[in-house]
């Protein structure tokens, strides 16, 4: 198995640099033919959240549905997956950011009863209480 990086999963999504996106694609073929699967990260799914929102200017709907085609994909791998999921599936239809639907998701199936935060806005996803 093998990790990519925001930036190589920037490039692979976004494709404004033709040279590495085609580096990108290439490496993920080459490992998911060599029957490796290509690992993303809760980290680096955050960073690219970020980047294709602040950076890009990357509408939430289409954020959603290049994360839930990334989820769909046999080759790729997200730690977490379930979390994952369930963060695209609040977050598609809320005010908060996506880091914090991860962070309620990923809490939730840790075994907390909820979240507390000082965001008005986390509050609005289950699991938040105000601290």
């Amino acid at each position: 198995m093998i990790g990519v990086d925001t930036n190589v999963l920037v490039r692979y999504l976004v494709r404004d640099d033709q040279s590495q996106f085609e580096r990108a694609r290439k490496l993920i073929s080459r490992k998911t033919g060599a029957g490796e699967k290509v690992l993303v990260s809760p980290l680096v799914l955050l960073e690219t959240e970020w980047v294709l929102r602040s950076r890009y200017a990357v509408p939430k709907a289409d954020i959603v549905g290049a994360f839930s085609a990334l989820l769909d994909a046999a080759e790729v791998y997200f730690e977490n997956e379930s979390s994952v999921e369930a963060a695209l599936y609040t977050w598609k239809d809320s005010v908060a950011e996506f880091a914090d639907c991860l962070i309620a998701a990923r809490h939730s199936r840790l075994g907390c009863g909820a979240t507390a935060t000082f965001d008005q806005r986390a509050l609005a996803v289950a699991g938040f209480v105000a601290a």
